[in-house]
């Protein structure tokens, strides 16, 4: 079976995006098994994650989106930039401001537009983030797992867990480059005080306005940038007294800026999204 694709990247973090309003590949191919075949970086297209472009019952569109690993993730803030440009820049969505129906529920981004008319970068309202351990889901006794310690690989940590529509773990460090994050990530990840295993981030704060992390995401691994990821960073930067609600998160693919709005209670990320390439690909359909 042939397949379309759009290659798209933000900050680094990279994605196949398929366009399937149309329902042809979900009746043969499940999506799953479609993602890991398409990321592998070895034996496929390469990316972090497919993205899936479906029809909404009751919003603009609908995003649906899978690991690398071929399981099925709640949202994507980096995913969600790049889905929203290509929307605007391909005319399949007019309006600047939209809805959009996922896993996590409705996210509403907003494209903002460069001289030739096409998508600079993208504003999200990522909605409000989730602080009661049970809804993340996390395990805890305490009404909001801040500071919070498990024992990981024998030793004490503390960490604080939110949700952004899928789970955070953030910890805080003096030096993000002194990490080994692919056992600690993976160990984290895997805890069994989260039961639906977890992203994490390790969080290095500059100063109150700024702050440098390293992402292990959930089903992928370590990844160059997370767009919820930061915004969980940047609420549990503020829980824990360490910034302010308006920060720049470094991270390795690009900045991201992240405001939590004390008014509502939503957080926003503004960043970029770019085009890679276009191409086809043939899976293979009994």
């Amino acid at each position: 079976m042939k397949i379309d694709f759009v290659k798209m990247e933000g900050l680094g973090n990279d994605f196949v995006i398929i366009d399937d309003r149309n329902g042809t590949i979900f009746k043969k191919i499940h999506y799953g098994k479609l993602a890991e075949k398409i990321c592998s970086r070895h034996f496929g297209i390469g990316a972090d994650g497919i993205i899936l472009i479906l029809d909404s019952e009751s919003l603009d569109i609908k995003f649906k989106i899978f690991n690398a690993d071929g399981t099925e993730a709640e949202m994507c803030g980096n995913g969600m930039r790049c889905f929203a440009k290509y929307l605007y820049d391909n005319k399949i969505i007019l309006k600047k401001r939209f809805k959009v129906e996922t896993l996590a529920g409705t996210v509403i981004p907003e494209v903002f537009l460069c001289e030739s008319g096409k998508v600079k970068y993208v504003k999200v309202d990522m909605g409000i983030p989730v602080l009661a351990p049970g809804e993340i889901p996390f395990e805890s006794t305490k009404e909001m797992a801040v500071n919070e310690s498990v024992v990981v690989r024998g030793e004490k940590l503390f960490l604080t867990a939110v949700s952004m529509g899928n789970p955070h773990a953030v910890v805080f460090v003096d030096d993000i480059e002194k990490i080994d994050i692919e056992n600690q990530g993976s160990s984290i990840e895997n805890h069994e005080s989260f039961p639906e295993k977890t992203n994490v981030e390790f969080v290095q704060v500059i100063n109150e306005n700024e702050f440098k992390m390293r992402i292990w995401e959930r089903g992928a691994g370590e990844t160059l940038a997370c767009g919820t990821g930061a915004c969980a960073a940047l609420v549990a930067a503020c829980l824990n007294g360490k910034t302010v609600e308006d920060a720049l998160a470094h991270l390795k693919g690009g900045d991201l800026k992240i405001f939590w709005d004390k008014t509502n209670m939503h957080v926003f990320m503004t960043g970029p999204a770019e085009f890679v390439f276009t191409g086809s690909f043939v899976y293979p359909v009994q």
